[in-house]
């Protein structure tokens, strides 16, 4: 008998900025819409083993889609897109879960991603509260971090976007932003899917990433978590956003939750999903409107 994974995928067409992009998405579950954004220059994948996880799929219907030149979603038909310079902006960013919500008819989804994907979930909350009955922030902050701010776009494409550099060192560069604990043969998957990237294309993401992604203090205490709650989750092994910067968020948004997560890194939807789904669930749950439990303690995780 074939073992089949209780994934289906297909593709959507979606107008952005009058534009129409052939997107693909994969879905598993039935119940309230979660729409799970991947990070910068990689795609959808890095979400399988939450599609398979029951636990999450008997109650939310997750969809995992890949942004267009990422993943199987192709640049679109009918632009010279290969004569412009691909660059993510956060007004494009945004449209791109709220096209898939409106084309898929749901219902104020949950929109949860994870750094680039992560700042997104703050700027949903900020400019579409009405959209989304909650967001989730997976390594998430005000900005990104000063110091790769500074190297400037000319910098990043020449470490990220230049033809001497192959997709095997931007995959290698990963293990810099992951934790020592994560399970090998995760990290190794992860590596896979950045050297899997178009050229230009991760560089053009940190666009958003580091620049256009940029909340002000007055921005964060204007979020209302009662129309939009906020949830901030961020791994202790993370050097891009480090638990102390979703903190400095944190204290700013009224009525926001926050977690630091032991003993992961940048990457935790992917790199350790079993440690991950201990702060997942109890979120959902509350989302789903069960009563609260509290995420796993310090302690706890460090004695897994």
């Amino acid at each position: 008998m074939a073992r089949h994974e209780p994934i289906t995928g297909r593709y959507v067409h979606l107008t952005v900025e009058d534009v129409e992009y052939r997107v693909y998405y994969e879905e598993a579950g039935q119940g309230i819409p979660l729409i799970v954004g991947h990070t910068a220059g990689s795609d959808g994948r890095q979400y399988r083993h939450l599609l398979n996880d029951p636990e999450v799929t008997d109650r939310y219907r997750v969809i995992a889609f890949d942004l267009p030149y990422h993943g199987k979603s192709l640049p679109p038909h009918g632009v010279s897109w290969w004569t412009q310079e691909y660059q993510m902006t956060k007004a494009r960013m945004m449209a791109f879960p709220n096209a898939l919500s409106e084309a898929l008819e749901l219902d104020r989804p949950v929109y949860m991603g994870s750094s680039m994907g992560g700042h997104l979930a703050i700027d949903l909350a900020s400019n579409c509260p009405d959209s989304y009955r909650a967001t989730i922030a997976v390594e998430g902050a005000l900005r990104s971090a000063a110091e790769y701010v500074d190297v400037g776009m000319a910098g990043i494409r020449r470490e990220f976007d230049n033809p001497n550099v192959s997709r095997t060192s931007t995959g290698a560069a990963m293990l810099l932003n992951i934790s020592p604990y994560s399970p090998e043969e995760n990290v190794r998957e992860l590596q896979w899917e950045y050297q899997c990237g178009g050229p230009g294309v991760f560089a053009g993401d940190l666009y958003y990433y580091y620049y256009d992604h940029n909340v002000s203090p007055e921005e964060a205490r204007a979020i209302d978590t009662d129309r939009c709650m906020l949830y901030l989750l961020t791994g202790e092994y993370d050097p891009n956003t480090s638990p102390t910067d979703t903190k400095e968020l944190a204290d700013l948004v009224p009525g926001c939750k926050y977690w630091e997560m032991p003993r992961l890194g940048h990457f935790p939807v992917t790199e350790n999903y079993e440690e991950f789904r201990r702060y997942l669930l109890p979120i959902l749950l509350e989302i789903e409107g069960g009563s609260e439990a509290p995420a796993p303690s310090r302690t706890d995780s460090l004695s897994q």
